[in-house]
């Protein structure tokens, strides 16, 4: 698990499948461990003076942005984080729900206002003021529509990950709130596929979320 607060930038020394990064970070990494990469959780392999490697699989490739690196490229970078440490962002899994487009960066007063498109499915899990990791970057959702979202980021958070380097057109990994996925799923799927009598949809239902009140 992840917060979404990046703890540095990393350089790409060699892109994916078999990625490899040069980092301050890789000092506190071991074989093993994993690391959130613009958001999206990887294994470490390999460690060198100042590197690590990690493999990435062609599932990882296609639902995310990783496969666009390239050597030279800067991505955010997160370790996983451990018992006692600060919750200071959100849960991130760094399983990424898919990829959106900005759309339009606009200035709002101290603050930059980044307008993300995005497949429906991804939006349908989201909320206004709910949370969203955005390359792996912890950020609250400013306004929400079906195919369209927009967070709001401050100059701290811009200059110290990659949305410094972001314009319209670039593509972004998107992760919703895990806990959206899951309500989502148990209010939306075919009866048939969930048990009715469970605990949690039987409660739902007894407080008038399903529409079903059995």
């Amino acid at each position: 698990m992840f917060t979404g607060l990046i703890q540095e930038t990393g350089r790409v020394l060699a892109p994916p499948p078999r990625l490899h990064i040069r980092c301050r970070l890789a000092g506190a990494l071991k074989r093993g461990d994993s690391v959130a990469v613009d958001g999206v959780c990887l294994t470490v392999t390999d460690l060198a003076a100042g590197t690590f490697r990690a493999d990435v699989m062609p599932e990882t490739l296609r639902r995310s942005t990783l496969g666009r690196l390239r050597t030279g490229s800067e991505a955010n970078l997160e370790r996983a984080i451990a018992a006692g440490d600060a919750l200071d962002g959100h849960l991130v899994t760094g399983h990424v729900d898919g990829t959106g487009l900005i759309q339009s960066v606009t200035t709002d007063g101290n603050a930059l206002v980044y307008t993300i498109s995005c497949a429906g499915q991804i939006t349908a899990l989201l909320a206004e003021k709910g949370s969203v990791a955005v390359d792996g970057i912890s950020l609250t959702v400013v306004s929400v529509s079906t195919g369209l979202f927009s967070v709001s980021v401050i100059p701290h958070t811009r200059m110290a990950t990659t949305l410094k380097n972001k314009q319209s057109g670039d593509p972004v990994n998107i992760e919703c709130d895990p806990v959206a996925r899951y309500v989502h799923r148990n209010t939306t799927a075919p009866p048939e596929t969930i048990k009715r009598t469970s605990t949690f949809l039987r409660t739902l239902q007894e407080n008038g979320f399903t529409g079903d009140s059995q």
